[in-house]
């Protein structure tokens, strides 16, 4: 094996390096991205990426058909059908758990491969939480594998994701760069009868595995306020006519605390007053809802004049300001709301954000996974899939509803869907698919103008255009590509096909696919899948090559690995996106997921073997 060159080992210092920031995440993947193209440019005479291929990605068909399918899914999220098919299975299927499993399995897998994932499983969300209420079976038993199932059918089609739709690109590519013909960018329908092997397996396990292997995380027949573990944090306080507090603002007597508490409520003469509290006046009589723990209660009590009120247990009710003694002001209901991946909160904490001031609500409580986190809530940097427990106003909640930074959980049927646009943005979609498979236009044409037909005909608006499209992706793609073109360049991929190749020699082909197909499964479990393909599959078509072997199939293993991360909720976003509705802990994943991810790298090997060789 040939001795490792300064210019490889320089890009394998950097591309280590990144992958460690995409792990740890001091910054987001996507600035990381930005900033490993910027490195790369600049170390042109080491990298040999120079500023038209440190571009490139911007350019890329890949980045550009990828934005165009965000737009187009948004399409069929707004025309409401996956919600109106919601429906179909919250009535059809109420009563049998296993005829509910198979629905939900059925309708993320089927459409999952041909509109992104993510808006699927978003729309999902709330539907199967609907169903869980109506029929006592518990949310976790349905929503992790929803997620699989959606993951899985994303190989139906190379739209189904963004990984596929990269992989093609960079397949193109290096076959364009090594002179081999058969690498070349997928067709639309290229994996299908491997990706419905793929996803019958998966569906087929996930029913018989799921119902003994998910846990029932989430208890169907707790309250809000019960299942977030409130009843310690939330109590009635009067305030006497000695306190301090009378006189002042709630902003005014609050900010100036030194310790964990919130006020949720305000009650005052059979009224009940919710956000905006910040400017009201306290008044001596008045009572106050808290949200704190014990100790900081009593300091309360001794310190600013305050007495426990008679009943001072605060339930779902009282907070959704419904309690007979008290005279409605605007609704206001206990609301779970989930912080979208995409979400631009994300990385931010509730105070820096002002989210009290800037959504008129209030967060009680947030679970992240299976941990329920109480204390010192406003300092605590928020993630991606994170379950906030609000209270707040109709209006507020229709704002959650609207934004596509937030998954409302208990909300099945927004007014806002545009259930007469069903048919033409399904026609505009199935045109999308038809015209690239009859090769009458690429696919990134077809895609951009599917974005024309959709705007046009008013299945999305103009700003849900633009909101629609994940730009964090969109950056790391442009940001990855680079560095794809960097390993090649340098010699890096070439030096490890040759390491791969010399420590399974002795190995058969069709072995070594598998063994690709697994590394890269386990590779994108805590890596992005996006960074996974632009890492693996340069060096698969060198292991390939070396072994005498089909590229292709090689380049396969790894698309499909790459799409198929089960083992931890940060694998894949729509993973990440059930972790808290769900209240998983991390090793749940890997329970139902280890055997999933060995089954299918026999599976996938063995068909990449049938349909195309090795």
């Amino acid at each position: 094996m040939s001795p490792i060159t300064p210019e490889i080992a320089i890009v394998f210092a950097i591309a280590a390096i990144t992958l460690v920031l995409f792990v740890l995440e001091p910054l987001p993947i996507d600035v990381t991205a930005i900033g490993l193209l910027v490195v790369l440019m600049l170390l042109e005479p080491v990298t040999g990426v120079d500023t038209a291929a440190g571009l490139s990605g911007f350019s890329s068909v890949a980045t550009i058909t990828v934005l165009a399918m965000f737009i187009l899914s948004e399409g069929i999220r707004q025309s409401g059908m996956i919600n109106y098919l919601g429906q179909w299975i919250v009535r059809s299927f109420g009563d049998s758990p296993f005829g509910q499993l198979a629905a939900v399995l059925g309708l993320s897998g089927g459409t999952a491969g041909f509109i992104n994932n993510t808006p699927v499983v978003a729309v999902m969300i709330p539907m199967i939480i609907e169903v869980a209420d109506r029929t006592g079976v518990s949310p976790s038993r349905l929503l992790m594998p929803a997620s699989f199932a959606a993951m899985l059918g994303g190989m139906l089609t190379v739209i189904g994701t963004s990984t596929n739709i990269l992989a093609s690109d960079l397949t193109a590519r290096i076959g364009a760069d090594l002179g081999i013909e058969s690498l070349s960018a997928f067709s639309m329908f290229e994996f299908t009868g491997l990706g419905i092997i793929v996803l019958l397996t998966g569906v087929v396990y996930l029913l018989i595995a799921s119902p003994y292997l998910v846990p029932e995380r989430i208890k169907v027949d707790e309250t809000l306020t019960d299942e977030f573990e409130m009843t310690e944090y939330l109590t009635e306080v009067v305030v006497t006519e000695a306190s301090p507090f009378v006189g002042q603002t709630i902003d005014q007597a609050f900010s100036t605390l030194d310790m964990d508490a919130d006020i949720v409520q305000l009650v005052r003469n059979r009224r009940a007053f919710s956000e905006p509290l910040a400017p009201k006046e306290i008044h001596a009589e008045d009572i106050l809802v808290l949200r704190t723990d014990r100790d900081s209660l009593m300091r309360l009590i001794e310190a600013e004049g305050l007495k426990l009120a008679p009943d001072a247990d605060v339930t779902d009710k009282q907070l959704a300001v419904e309690d007979e003694r008290i005279d409605e002001t605007p609704s206001q209901r206990l609301v779970e709301i989930v912080i979208s991946p995409e979400s631009t909160i994300v990385g931010s904490t509730l105070e820096s954000i002002r989210f009290r001031q800037r959504y008129d609500a209030t967060v009680l409580a947030i679970r992240r996974g299976g941990a329920i986190i109480h204390a010192r809530m406003d300092e605590r940097v928020l993630r991606g899939g994170d379950t906030l427990l609000v209270q707040a106003t109709e209006s507020t909640v229709k704002r959650f509803v609207a934004d596509r930074g937030f998954i409302v959980a208990q909300d099945l049927t927004p007014p806002e869907y545009r259930y007469d646009r069903i048919p033409i943005a399904l026609g505009i979609v199935a045109l999308v698919v038809a015209l690239p498979a009859m090769e009458v236009l690429p696919i990134v044409v077809s895609a951009l103008a599917g974005i024309v037909a959709m705007v046009a005909t008013g299945c999305v608006k103009t700003n849900e255009m633009y909101e629609s499209v994940d730009w964090s992706v969109i950056f790391l793609l442009a940001g990855l590509i680079p560095l794809g073109v960097a390993l090649e360049r340098s010699g890096g991929a070439e030096w490890l096909a040759t390491a791969i190749v010399s420590l399974s020699s002795g190995l058969a082909p069709i072995v070594v696919l598998g063994l690709f197909y697994l590394v890269t499964a386990l590779l994108t479990n805590v890596l992005s899948n996006n960074a996974s393909v632009v890492v693996m599959i340069p060096v698969a078509v060198e292991a390939a090559l070396q072994l005498s072997a089909n590229p292709f199939a090689f380049v396969m293993a790894v698309t499909f690995a790459a799409s198929t991360p089960f083992l931890t909720p940060i694998g894949y976003q729509t993973n990440l996106m059930v972790y808290g509705p769900g209240g998983y802990t991390f090793s749940d994943y890997a329970r139902l997921g280890a055997p999933l991810q060995l089954l299918l790298t026999v599976v996938t090997t063995l068909g990449i073997a049938f349909f195309w060789g090795v």
